[in-house]
Order: structure tokens, then sequence, then C-alpha cells
């Protein structure tokens, strides 16, 4: 019985449609084409085959580009007296590959999805562009140099390190004609990718309760999403004999770690943001690009590692905000080692993502009630506590002068009183 699936398709006769499976196979890591066996998988066969071969080899090699006649296989084969024709395409490496009379744009390059084949986007063929010929995305030439490190410039400073053409091209920034790489682009005030977060009510994306995109300089992007996602990463506290243990919602590396290779891991080839989404039982962080050819998810979890962007890793290193190159996805699973619950690792041809499980999380604990904008801020400082308006604007969204008012009354209630002075003023508990 003959099935259709991700490396196999059914033609019951031969059609100038045939072409989009060529393509979509030879874009695609390879594939079969058995023409004279029907959808149902039924041995139909062919009345002219000679013929059909030869119309077959002129479509490989007149309809479609790059050449193709060297990745591919036309045999003639009998299946219960039947003539069919089985054609071999082979994982070709000069992709992408398209129809001739389409030209390379989204309707003329396939790829294989399944037991079906799809017109893909022009994000997709740029960046087979750029695989197939060993381009590196960091060391590209910017096609925007208008560029600004108001942030990076200030981030440097803070660390004793101050700013200049000469630090731009040791982080390789700058090439050798003094023109600004992706790499600049990426750390940029201008940097064009961001981070979008959602916060969820529940376990599904059916209803929201905040969400924000952040942008700019990749090291601001993950320096503002961490505080954020702090803000929503709670705390549950037990007493053990005579200590007090408090543990959070996500472990505070794990979550962190996740963050980073998301950023420093994804593919710029695709211009779509790094998905952020928090629920009540876990969290998903999600990165475009996949993993790297050659890599699995076994090999992720025995500790193997290659990274796409080897630059950008290199100065989010020298910058002390990972450890080590190469270990991130092993020390998060380590965090989870004492949890049944343990991080997930997915991966699909353009995405790759982490999930991890909110280890606080109870059934039977959580109800849904509709709280006052004073019960949230209880209930957040049962958790945490304390709180600041910062925290307070995000977790009731509202404006600074409407958080101003509702703590105003909370201190006049003598629910919460005032800590600290100034920008470090905070809120207890009374």
């Amino acid at each position: 019985m003959y099935i259709e699936d991700e490396y196999t398709e059914l033609k019951s006769i031969l059609t100038k449609d045939v072409k989009k499976e060529i393509v979509a196979f030879a874009n695609s890591g390879g594939g079969k084409i058995f023409i004279g066996i029907d959808d149902n998988g039924n041995v139909i066969g062919l009345e002219n085959i000679k013929n059909d071969i030869e119309t077959l080899s002129s479509m490989i090699k007149d309809g479609i580009n790059s050449d193709l006649t060297l990745y591919t296989n036309i045999k003639q084969e009998k299946i219960n007296d039947k003539d069919i024709i089985l054609l071999e395409i082979y994982n070709a490496p000069n992709k992408p590959y398209y129809l001739s009379d389409k030209g390379l744009k989204s309707n003329g390059v396939y790829l294989r999805i399944g037991n079906t084949s799809v017109p893909t986007t022009d994000e997709i063929i740029k960046k087979m562009i750029i695989d197939s010929q060993n381009i590196n995305f960091e060391e590209i030439f910017s096609n925007k140099q208008d560029l600004h490190f108001g942030y990076f410039g200030e981030f440097l400073k803070n660390n004793n390190i101050e700013i200049n053409k000469n630090i731009l091209k040791n982080f390789n920034m700058i090439n050798l004609d003094d023109k600004y790489t992706n790499l600049g682009l990426l750390l940029s005030d201008e940097c064009p990718y961001s981070i979008k977060c959602a916060i969820f009510e529940g376990k599904n994306d059916i209803k929201f309760k905040d969400r924000k995109e952040f942008s700019g300089c990749v090291i601001k992007q993950v320096n503002e999403v961490t505080d954020y996602l702090n803000i929503y990463n709670r705390i549950s506290s037990e007493i053990i004999g005579l200590k007090r243990v408090d543990t959070r919602d996500y472990p505070e590396y794990a979550l962190r770690e996740s963050i980073l290779n998301a950023v420093i891991h994804r593919d710029y080839n695709f211009t779509g943001s790094v998905l952020i989404s928090l629920y009540d039982n876990h969290i998903e962080i999600t990165s475009l690009g996949g993993l790297i050819k050659g890599l699995n998810i076994e090999d992720l979890y025995s500790g193997v590692s290659q990274t796409r962007n080897k630059n950008l890793a290199n100065i989010f290193y020298r910058l002390k905000y990972v450890e080590s190159f190469g270990t991130g996805i092993k020390r998060i699973i380590q965090c989870y080692e004492n949890y049944n619950m343990k991080p997930e690792l997915i991966n699909t041809q353009n995405t790759f993502k982490v999930k991890m499980y909110n280890v606080n999380y109870k059934e039977e604990n959580i109800i849904s009630i509709n709280l006052t904008q004073e019960e949230k801020i209880i209930d957040y400082l049962a958790k945490n506590n304390k709180i600041n308006r910062k925290v307070i604007e995000t977790i009731l969204d509202v404006s600074s002068t409407r958080a101003k008012q509702v703590i105003s009354n909370m201190i006049k209630k003598k629910i919460i009183i005032a800590k600290g002075k100034g920008k470090n003023t905070y809120y207890i508990l009374k």
C-alpha cells in the first residue's frame, strides 16, 4: 500500500504540477514521487511511459532552476503488470530551487510540509540563499547605517568600557570598510527585532491579563524582559524546620537563560519577534529559525551545542551574561532536577521552543475570582513581600496617576505602609 507523507508523493498521471512537488522535495531534504499511483495508493499505471519519461526529463531540465538533473533519478518500474515511474529527488545543495516560469519568489519556491507541497515566504527564500552560500548574518553589511548606540554605550560605560570605533571593530560591529554590520544593528537603538510577551489568565491563550513588546538594543531587551517577567514570577514560601524557604514559580536562572538563548541563538534572517507566553502553569519561549542543521533535540539534552550567532554570543559572554558557551540548555534542565515536571524542548523547521513548568502550581489552589485593584496588590504582596509603583502600574494596567491614587488610599486605610525614599520607595503590608 502506498501512502503520501513527508517524503512520498503519489500522482495518477503526469501533469505539469509535478514540477512544484520536485521543487518542494529538493528544497526540503529529498523524497520520492510515484507517477501512475493514485492518491488512495491504487496502482493505475501509465499508457505511454516512454513518452512520459521524456516529458518528465524535459520538465526537470527546462522547468526548474537551478539544474536538478544531477540530483534526480528517473526509474521505470512495473507493479502488478502496470508501468509506473519512480522519480527520486535527492537533498540538493544549491537551494532555493524554483519554477523557471515563476522566478525566485514565493509562488515559485515550494517546501514539503507533511504530505503537502506549499509555497514559501520571501523570508525563507532569503534564509535558504544565505544558508547555501554559507553567509554569516552577523557579518553582512547592514542595510541601515544611521545607527546610534545610546543604550549599548551607557551599558559599556557602566562596565568601565568606553565605547569608540576600536571597541566596535573589536566586537565585529564595524567591518573592514568601516561600515556597520548586522551585529552592529542588533546592538543599536534602531534594532528592528523585538520580543513580545503575553500574560494569560489560566492555562490557555484565550484571555489576556497583560501584553508588552520590547524593542531596541538586544541587551536592553534581555534586561527589560527579565525585569518584566520577574513581576509575574511569584514566590511561594514554606516553613521547613525552623527555616522559611522561598521558591519562585520558575527558577530564576532557567528563566533568564531561556531568554538569553532565544536572543543569542535565533535566526535573524526571519524578521518576526521572539514570543514569550506566560500561563498559570507554564511558560513558553519561542524563537525563530529552529536548530542549526546537524543538531537535534537529543544533542541538546546531551549538552552538545553550536552557536548560530558566534559574535553576538561572544559579546554576551564578555559582558558576563553567560558563564560559558554551550551549557545553557543543560543547566536549564538541571534547575528542574528536583521536580517532577521537566522542561520541554520543541524544535520545528523554523522555530525552537522552551517550555518550562510552574513549580509552585497546584490545580486545586487555582480559584477564579474577580479581584479589586486593592485585592490584586494585597495578593501580590502576600506572595512577594514588597511592591513599588512601577509594579503596581503593571499588575493593575493603570497610569502612574491612578497607581498613586490607589497607593494613597491603601496607606490611609492602613493596609500598606511606605518604606524608603524617592525612586527607592516601596510598600509592604502593614
